[in-house]
């Protein structure tokens, strides 16, 4: 277990923000399209965060085109580029799979603080 744990704290990232559900966090994404590699921002609202230590993942949501889009990212992938916090959430609940439900704009005067 100890080799395993030492494996793991040398893969995992440090610069992280603090973040919980409700706050808007802006996400920079290696995307490798054939040889080239480009980097593609996903910004929108964290529904859910899962685990910890290597196995933590993060849910965000986003309306596009209005079109909702939910995206589940792990939290130390050498995919994520950067973890911005744009805003600060103050929601009462941990999951908030209730915004799927909800209009764009709601969503965003559920969220702000």
């Amino acid at each position: 277990m100890e080799k395993i744990k030492l494996v793991e704290a040398t893969q995992m990232k440090s610069g992280i923000p603090d973040f919980s559900s409700g706050d808007v966090l802006n996400v920079h994404v290696r995307v490798i399209e054939g040889d080239k590699e480009r980097i593609q921002q996903f910004q929108g609202v964290v529904i859910a965060r899962h685990g910890a230590g290597m196995n933590a993942t993060f849910t965000i949501r986003k309306v596009s085109d209005g079109v909702g889009v939910e995206r589940i990212f792990p939290v130390h992938s050498p995919r994520l580029a950067k973890i911005e916090k744009v805003k600060e959430g103050h929601v009462r609940r941990a999951k908030l799979y209730y915004v799927r439900k909800l209009a764009a704009k709601a969503i965003r005067q559920k969220t702000n603080a």
